[in-house]
């Protein structure tokens, strides 16, 4: 018996140590962890820099289940996208990020975006938006607040926002995978997996990490006739895969190389559009929209120990191909009708030729190619040192970067079965006495119009900052930025709806001095007071033709005879009061800032209802104001609480951009696109299980605030509605196993956050419906 009982007592010892253990972990891990990030291009403790940064680790985005830039938006203070000009909030890669109320969807991109330390920003062309990296394998999401034009150039005006991946380890081999299947209300199942392997190829010399992923988001939108009937089901799905492969070269003791690759493709089926005027999330449309939008960017970064100084050499590249269709029926098909001369007004054409023309279907065959190739040198000095500070009480950064960036766009627009339709009633397509101005080969297999586009940037600047401290508390940080740039547009465009056809170039030569100042106070080792006045800055750019033929009247409206061949720079100067405070042992943080923005020459896109064209121009000021915070808590062991939050108040504070043409840009307006808050609140508590077994439940809430989505006070889509979701999830680990279960819009908000017209039809567009899945991590 005696045996027995130490046997009993044997075997459950491992359990209770190992029970032991798992509690032992969790009570350690008591503090609010700290991400070191590079938002100065160095690594520091970002308590210590003087700007609003928020740091998402990859650990969070999986565990919180984050998967594109739209959820980021919803847990990350005073950011926001809208849908880039003419798109209506399309689907991915047609979409524009904005911080801080930063806002526009005409010109350059008014945030920078960079993965790793290949800037990969591209501005508002043709309806493109922002390149949207996936998260995968990344280190951390850093979104920077406030202009960075200092150590990050043009387009980082509102902010910028870093994918830092993970690097190769020299030391430890480690293979994770990831796996996660989910089912969407409504809709069709998404499912996703990856697997990621570091191998240390020559210890301590030579690592190699590579990672491959693919995944399905399931879609919830049907296309339906003009009947009602089902065409096809679960029209927005989309899938994508990914590849990153990493080096890792330590060549001498002190020169370390990184070269690297990473390849995106994303396939989107169609848009997430639907009728209001139809039940349940359908769509009626004659035409498809699809699009694959392809990222390639290899770079290699070299860093170089030179005993006083770091010396960092980047060298990217970065090649986007984005092919897209957008159902032109509604405009290319209806435009052509009215153009046709009536016999009730004394033309030749029958209503019923009118009529049909107008219901004919049309596409917009977009192809987007943009290329860049960029070189930055940077010399940083060693960190303050408290110990050596009689000796250096300086620190500085200095460095010089050249772009060249290339983008070419061809559109075509066919109009099915025009030349058939004319000919069944009698006509011939290129009869003057129909179509004024009409003449032969102007629909050449019946494409109303075909356009090339060619814009070429190049860039060269020099920049640096430098930290006085004045005592080991107290440092102040002046900066400056020196850059050139030249822009040129060659463009060709023909056929009937590009009225007389165009063949011209306009070329712009920009150049800025963007500085900034900064005080930074540690009251004690856990307060830090800072202060900054930072100026930003966007290129200006070369418009595409508008044909006098076809949009005078409206070009006459806004006083010009032609459209104009260029709009200009624009700027602004920021202002920013922050503090950012560790309590109890670090298990209290707060962070938060108060910012006054001055925004002038914004760059706005002017509309011309007759013709559908769009130039951009420079009209007006605006001023943003408002506040952001961030609270981290760990009150008991295991459990960690968050918030954060952001409001913003974005207006004009002139008239000049309605003088020039834009509808509804008056003083006082809001600025389209930005809520005027977003909140977000999450707790999550870890817990022991029996064995090595841990277990954790985790709950949050969002809020996002209503926003303008046009400056006409007429148009459907003035008055976007505020929403919120909520998500939740539970756990377990048991060695190197995680299994989680999830529902994402937990209460199924099924809000229309968005409705703009495309010609009679007004879209809608609202949150992805519940979904719910489970998941499963492992790591060896």
């Amino acid at each position: 018996m005696f045996s027995a009982v130490a046997a009993a007592l044997a075997l459950q010892a491992p359990v209770a140590q190992s029970q032991a253990q798992v509690a032992q972990q969790m009570s350690n891990n008591d503090q609010i962890e700290v991400v070191t990030v590079t938002a100065q291009k160095r690594r520091e403790d970002p308590a210590k820099v003087a700007m609003s940064i928020s740091a998402v680790t990859g650990k969070q985005l999986q565990e919180e289940h984050i998967r594109d830039i739209t959820d980021l938006t919803r847990v990350v203070p005073n950011i926001s996208f809208t849908a880039a000009s003419g798109n209506g909030g399309a689907g991915p890669g047609t979409s524009n990020i904005e911080i801080r109320g930063v806002s526009s969807t005409a010109g350059a991109a008014t945030v920078g975006v960079y993965l790793g330390d290949t800037p990969v920003t591209v501005g508002n062309v043709y309806t493109m938006g922002n390149i949207e990296p996936r998260f995968f394998d990344i280190d951390r999401v850093e979104v920077l607040r406030g202009p960075q034009a200092t150590l990050y150039g043009a387009s980082s005006m509102g902010g910028t926002i870093k994918f830092v991946p993970n690097e190769p380890d020299l030391k430890e081999r480690e293979v994770t995978t990831y796996t996660e299947a989910s089912n969407t209300k409504g809709g069709s199942a998404s499912w996703s997996a990856n697997v990621v392997g570091n191998f240390p190829l020559v210890p301590d010399e030579l690592a190699l990490r590579i990672g491959v992923q693919a995944q399905h988001t399931g879609g919830f939108i049907d296309q339906v006739d003009g009947n009602g009937s089902v065409l096809a089901n679960n029209i927005n799905k989309i899938s994508d895969q990914e590849l990153r492969v990493a080096l890792k070269w330590r060549a001498t003791r002190d020169v370390i190389v990184t070269p690297s690759l990473y390849f995106q493709r994303l396939d989107a089926k169609d848009i997430s559009a639907f009728n209001l005027d139809r039940p349940n999330y359908q769509a009626q449309k004659q035409v498809r929209e699809p699009s694959i939008d392809k990222l390639l960017a290899p770079s290699i970064t070299v860093n170089w120990d030179l005993g006083g100084a770091d010396l960092t050499s980047a060298t990217s590249y970065f090649s986007r191909k984005f092919d897209r269709t957008q159902n032109g029926s509604a405009y290319n098909s209806y435009s052509l009708s009215t153009f046709l001369t009536s016999t009730e007004d004394g033309g030749k054409a029958p209503p019923e030729l009118i009529d049909a023309i107008a219901g004919l279907p049309s596409a917009v065959y977009l192809q987007n190619r943009v290329r860049q190739v960029s070189q930055e040198f940077r010399l940083a000095s060693r960190p303050y040192d408290p110990a050596n500070a009689a000796v250096s009480p300086w620190t500085w950064l200095a460095g010089t970067y050249f772009s060249r960036q290339r983008t070419d766009i061809a559109e075509n627009d066919p109009i099915f079965g025009l030349t058939d339709t004319f000919k069944s009633f009698g006509f011939d397509i290129d009869d003057p006495e129909l179509l004024p101005d009409v003449r032969p080969g102007a629909f050449p297999n019946d494409d109303a119009f075909a356009g090339q586009f060619h814009y070429r940037e190049k860039q060269a600047s020099i920049f640096g900052e430098a930290n006085y401290y004045f005592s080991p508390a107290v440092h102040a940080t002046v900066g400056a930025r020196y850059l050139k740039a030249k822009s040129t547009l060659a463009q060709r465009n023909g056929n009937y709806l590009a009225g007389a056809g165009n063949n011209s170039g306009a070329s712009l030569s920009s150049h800025a001095f963007t500085p900034k100042y900064a005080l930074t106070w540690e009251v004690d080792p856990a307060n830090t007071v800072y202060t900054s006045v930072a100026k930003g800055f966007r290129l200006g750019g070369s418009n595409i033709f508008v044909p006098p033929t076809t949009c005078g009247p409206d070009l006459e409206l806004n006083g010009l005879s032609e459209g104009p061949p260029n709009y200009e720079a624009d700027s602004l100067w920021s202002y920013e009061l922050g503090s950012k405070s560790r309590f109890l042992g670090n298990r209290l943080t707060v962070n938060a800032d108060v910012f006054y923005v001055k925004w002038k020459n914004i760059q706005q896109g002017v509309y011309l209802p007759t013709c559908a064209y769009t130039y951009n121009a420079n009209a007006g000021d605006a001023t943003t104001r408002g506040v952001e915070f961030d609270i981290k808590a760990k009150p008991m062991a295991g459990l960690t609480l968050s918030a954060s939050g952001g409001y913003v108040k974005a207006e004009l504070s002139n008239d000049v951009g309605s003088q020039n043409g834009v509808v509804g840009a008056v003083a006082g307006a809001r600025i389209q696109g930005v809520p005027k808050y977003n909140a977000a609140i999450s707790a999550r508590y870890n817990f022991a299980l029996a064995g090595a077994q841990s277990a954790f439940v985790m709950g949050g809430v969002q809020w996002v605030g209503a926003s303008k989505g046009s400056l006409n006070p007429q148009s459907t889509d003035h008055d976007r509605p505020g929403y919120h979701t909520a998500d939740f999830s539970a756990g377990t680990s048991v060695d190197n196993y995680t299994v989680t279960v999830f529902v994402k819009n937990a209460f199924d908000n099924d809000t229309v956050i968005q409705h703009p017209q495309v010609a009679s039809i007004v879209q809608g567009y609202r949150l992805m419906p519940r979904a719910i899945g489970v998941s499963l991590a492992t790591k060896f």
